[in-house]
C-alpha cells in the first residue's frame, strides 16, 4: 500500500473516545503533494532552474504551510501527552478526585489506549513530513527540503526532539513493566522502545518504522551521572534538576522557571530556554522503578543539598532585612 493511501486511511480511522483526528492538527500530505505536481519544475521544457535552487512559487505556499502544520502538530502532541502524564502521575487528593469522577470507567485502560494513539500520531506525521520534504527536493533538484528540517529543529517543532516524546515513551515503559500495555502494531508495522545500556551510558531508545531509530542519552552533561529528577529545557537538552538549577543560577527549591530569561543552555548555549522547562515525571518514575537503590541514594543527597540551600537562603534574607 502506498503511503498516501495509508496516511488517508489513518486520518479517517483513528476515532476512539476523545482521540478524534478531525480535531487534531496534521501534515496535509495530500494537498502539499498536489502543490508539487503543479510545479513548473515538473515540465522538462521549462525546467531550467540550476541544481540546489528553490522554486519561489512553491516555497511561498509550501514551506509556510508546513511550518504552520508542524507547529499545530507539536502543540497538539505536547498538550495531549502533558494531560496523560498529569492523569498518571498526579497524587494526593487530586488523584482521589480523578478516580472518583472516573469510577465507572477503566481509566487505566483509557490512558494506555490514548498513549498508543499518540505514538501512532507521532509516527504517521513524522513519516508524512519526511516524505513530502524529500519529494520537494526531488522535484526541484534541491536541498531546500532537507535544510527546512533544520529550521523546524531550530524552532523546536521537530517532534523527535520533544521532551514530551521522551515522556510518552517512558509512560509506555512504565505501563509495560506492570503488564498494562502490550506490544503495538501500526498498520501491521511494529514499533519498539527500551531502556538499555550503550557504551556504559543509559539510553532510552524508540524505533519508529519508516522514520528513524531515536536514541536519548540519559546522562546529565553536567554531573555525568544518570539524570536524577530529570528536567528538559525548551531546547531539548536534559539535565538533573539540581544541575540545571545550578547552571541557571537558581536554587533547587526555587525551580528552573525562576531563572533569568538571559540564562543559556549549558550545552547548546541557546538563551531563554528555562521559562518553558519540562519536569519529566514519567522518566523520573521509570528510573525510580528500574534503579531503586541508586535513586534512593541520590534522593538523600539532593535532600541534603536542598536543606543546606534553604537554610543559607533564609539566613541571608534575615541578615538583609535586619540590617546585619
Amino acid at each position: 500500500m502506498k503511503f498516501g493511501q495509508m496516511y488517508s486511511e489513518y486520518l479517517h480511522g483513528e476515532k476512539v473516545n476523545s482521540f478524534d483526528l478531525d480535531k487534531f492538527s496534521h501534515v496535509d500530505y495530500k494537498s502539499l503533494k498536489k502543490v508539487l505536481k503543479t510545479c513548473r519544475c515538473q515540465n522538462d521544457t521549462v525546467s531550467d532552474l540550476p541544481r540546489y535552487q528553490s522554486c519561489p512559487r512553491c516555497d511561498q505556499i509550501f514551506f509556510s504551510e508546513i511550518m504552520k502544520e508542524a507547529s499545530g502538530v507539536a502543540g497538539c502532541f505536547s498538550s495531549r501527552v502533558r494531560h496523560l502524564v498529569h492523569l498518571h502521575c498526579t497524587g494526593g487528593l487530586q488523584r482521589c478526585l480523578l478516580h472518583l469522577f472516573q469510577c465507572f470507567k477503566d481509566d487505566q485502560q483509557a490512558l494506555v489506549q490514548e498513549g498508543r494513539m499518540l505514538i501512532s500520531y507521532v509516527i504517521m506525521n513524522a513519516i508524512a513530513l519526511k516524505k513530502i520534504l524529500k519529494k520537494y527536493d526531488k522535484v526541484h533538484k534541491s536541498v531546500s527540503g532537507m535544510n527546512f528540517k533544520s529550521k523546524l529543529q531550530a524552532e523546536h517543532l521537530e517532534i523527535s526532539q520533544s521532551p514530551w516524546l521522551i515522556e510518552l515513551v517512558a509512560l509506555y515503559l512504565n505501563f509495560n513493566e506492570s503488564n498494562h500495555m502490550i506490544d503495538y502494531k501500526l498498520h501491521d508495522i511494529p514499533f519498539s522502545c527500551d531502556l538499555t545500556i550503550a557504551d556504559s551510558e543509559l539510553v532510552l531508545r524508540l524505533v519508529l518504522p519508516g522514520y528513524a531509530n531515536l536514541e536519548y542519552n540519559l546522562t546529565c552533561p553536567i554531573c555525568l551521572n544518570t539524570v536524577f529528577h530529570p528536567s528538559a529545557l525548551s531546547c531539548g537538552h536534559i539535565f538533573c534538576k539540581s544541575c540545571a538549577c545550578s547552571a541557571g543560577s537558581v536554587l533547587i527549591f526555587q525551580g528552573l522557571k525562576s531563572a533569568s530569561p538571559k540564562m543559556r543552555c549549558p550545552v547548546c548555549r541557546e538563551d531563554g530556554v528555562y521559562g518553558n522547562a519540562v519536569s519529566m515525571s514519567e522518566l523520573n518514575l521509570l528510573l525510580k522503578r528500574r534503579f531503586k537503590e541508586q535513586w534512593k541514594e541520590r534522593l538523600v543527597e539532593e535532600h541534603g543539598e536542598v536543606t543546606k540551600q534553604t537554610k543559607d537562603y533564609w539566613e541571608l534574607q534575615t541578615r538583609y532585612f535586619s540590617g546585619i
